[in-house]
């Protein structure tokens, strides 16, 4: 129900998706009789892939997070991820809200243990041919050193389930390499990342997320969402700038024809909404978030993304990665203390 254009958008999409992929069903909740009007608008004949589940109220865009949580008890968002609870669904996807869908989750769902927050989680394409895994997008504003260790945590899983990495490196989002840079929090959370299992880069700076030069780059979601929304403003621009290049004049029309095959191939490259669909990472169910203005095609990249979460088993696959890091870290940790008892016992 949610997003800029709601229906016309997540129906269709979730159509198309089902046409493609029949081992996928649908759990269609909002405002029933709206769903059903969108589905005789696409004429769909076919019941097998979908259940509508009504719910009465909708979350809107400008609603807060208290709003969300105590006067819609009903919304389309409260249903879906108590669907997830309950066992009903594998996962469950929204456009709406982020703030309101990311309250829901976390109080419907719970975080898994040894997370405190969740995070946010989407791939951004890199010059490597590949996508670095970029968090927090905007779930937490103000973070602890202990925060980002944990997103570094939960990015190391995220690659490992769904890439197959095994050993994906980790970067901290700063202001430069050096281990001197950054203000206190990042300076802190580069010394519990050195001091963990994970395999830790160092520093890394904004243009390293396109050079791919880690596979999991960790920051606040303040930062985290100002570079998210700076990307996908470069995208749009330098897109619109070359099709205004290359309809200045008859010569340069001449030249989009010739460079069309190449000009295509670009266009699909830079296409973020390939990548839409961004991970709830930390809590104890499959929650994605789909860009607030994604089209039809933008929506259904999202809803790939949810199924290869559910098929390469992310939610367990996070959990084992978690309880296995931070059992890593606990013993290092001990033993960190133990030799400094020994060096001060003067037995």
């Amino acid at each position: 129900m949610g997003g800029d254009h709601g229906l016309p958008v997540t129906v269709p999409a979730a159509y198309q998706f089902a046409q493609s992929n029949p081992d996928t069903r649908f759990l269609l909740v909002g405002d029933a009789n709206l769903i059903q009007q969108q589905l005789r608008e696409l004429n769909v004949s076919s019941h097998e892939w979908y259940e509508i589940v009504p719910a009465s109220q909708v979350v809107s865009m400008d609603d807060t997070v208290e709003v969300a949580l105590r006067r819609k008890k009903d919304s389309s968002m409260r249903v879906a991820a108590q669907a997830v609870k309950e066992g009903r669904a594998d996962a469950c996807i929204s456009a709406g809200n982020t703030g309101a869908w990311m309250a829901i989750s976390r109080y419907v769902l719970k975080t898994l243990d040894g997370i405190d927050r969740p995070a946010i989680a989407t791939s951004i394409p890199n010059l490597k041919g590949g996508a670095t895994i970029v968090l927090d997008l905007g779930a937490n504003v103000d973070c602890t050193a202990e925060n980002l260790l944990q997103f570094a945590i939960m990015g190391t899983a995220l690659s490992t389930a769904l890439d197959g990495n095994p050993e994906p490196s980790v970067g901290l989002l700063n202001i430069g390499q050096e281990v001197i840079k950054g203000n206190e929090t990042v300076k802190q959370a580069a010394e519990l990342l050195r001091g963990s299992s994970l395999n830790f880069y160092g520093n890394v700076e904004g243009d390293d997320i396109c050079k791919g030069t880690v596979d999991v780059i960790v920051c606040d979601g303040f930062v985290g969402n100002v570079v998210l929304k700076s990307i996908e403003g470069l995208a749009r621009m330098v897109s619109v700038m070359m099709r205004e290049e290359f309809t200045r004049n008859w010569l340069t029309k001449l030249a989009a024809i010739v460079s069309k095959p190449v000009l295509s191939r670009f266009r699909r490259r830079v296409d973020n909404r390939q990548y839409n669909g961004a991970a709830l990472l930390g809590l104890k169910g499959i929650v994605i978030k789909s860009h607030g203005s994604a089209d039809t095609y933008a929506f259904g990249c999202a809803l790939q993304r949810t199924r290869e979460a559910v098929l390469n088993q992310l939610l367990d696959g996070t959990a084992q990665t978690i309880t296995h890091l931070r059992q890593t870290l606990n013993k290092a940790a001990k033993q960190t203390a133990q030799q400094a008892l020994e060096q001060t016992d003067p037995a």
